[in-house]
């Protein structure tokens, strides 16, 4: 399970959600249908227990500012970065009480836009209709727009982390670290930031990490990122702002997950943990490593 401020999802912005969408099918992952949002993005995901894959696209830009968060505008904001690139837009970090979990935010220096809360109806295998009940506080980045977190509530989290909807084919059980690229000059700035929520870090040569209550938060330099992690993709090598750029997914069963990597044809490597895929433009400039616990 997760916790305040543990890693919840990363939201992975495409211009073609349906081809990514049939990707990570093809890497033994269980993603949901294609939903809606009202603001005009569309998503699909895999869900874990306590976290999930989240992949994002547009379906009506006509729709991108509606249900504002103050002067936040989520569908604006996905939209206006995949204008850019493709990539994490936004991150969402695991909340309990979405209020206070945001005052505690804005004391660690955050800023809280506002809050939006939705739902969907939902039908569980056995037939039982819901609806569920969320609750995001939006906490933009103005500095570094693609570090912008929001905070996610589930309020009806047994309509949510259905047993039947957390099992992957590949074996695959949830999030276990992101990986941000950022230059070493804003290292310290990022230390400030993230050390409000976490406390204290790691430290090697070009990187440092942080412990969350689902995973690690690492911030690398490029050359410690192509080092540690993995190669760059093409648009994010003159990125100069911090962004996510990977994410690091627990793996049960490493022989599985083989056979899911060479039956989908995605050029991957063997790494020390596990594997690591090579071609992040693939799979939304976000180079994905799946890892034994």
């Amino acid at each position: 399970m997760n916790a305040s401020f543990g890693i919840d999802h990363p939201l992975l912005a495409t211009h073609d959600i349906d081809g990514l969408r049939a990707r990570l099918i093809s890497l033994g992952f269980n993603m949901t249908p294609i939903g809606k949002h009202p603001w005009g993005t569309s998503t699909s995901l895999a869900m874990f227990d306590g976290c999930l894959i989240e992949i994002m696209g547009i379906y009506d830009d006509t729709r991108l500012d509606e249900v504002p968060a103050g002067e936040f505008r989520f569908g604006r904001h996905v939209h206006d970065h995949l204008q850019q690139r493709e990539g994490v837009a936004l991150s969402a970090l695991h909340s309990t009480n979405s209020l206070a979990d945001a005052q505690m935010a804005e004391a660690a220096g955050f800023t809280v836009a506002g809050h939006l809360e939705f739902g969907r109806d939902v039908t569980l295998p056995d037939g039982t209709a819901g609806r569920t009940k969320t609750t995001l506080a939006l906490l933009p980045d103005a500095q570094f727009p693609r570090l912008s977190f929001f905070l996610c509530q589930q309020h009806r989290p047994d309509l949510i982390y259905v047993p039947e909807w957390l099992e992957h084919p590949n074996k695959v059980s949830g999030i276990c670290g992101v990986n941000i690229l950022a230059h070493e000059s804003f290292h310290t700035d990022l230390k400030t930031r993230l050390g409000g929520l976490y406390g204290g870090y790691t430290e090697r040569d070009g990187w440092f990490q942080y412990q969350t209550a689902n995973g690690i938060l690492r911030v690398l330099s490029p050359v410690a990122f192509e080092r540690l992690i993995g190669p760059l993709p093409n648009d994010l090598r003159h990125e100069e702002l911090p962004c996510i750029a990977g994410m690091d997914l627990t793996m049960n069963n490493s022989i599985v997950m083989a056979t899911y990597l060479k039956a989908a044809d995605l050029e991957y490597q063997s790494i020390e943990q596990g594997f690591a895929l090579r071609e992040a433009a693939l799979t939304a400039n976000t180079l994905l490593r799946f890892l034994a616990p």
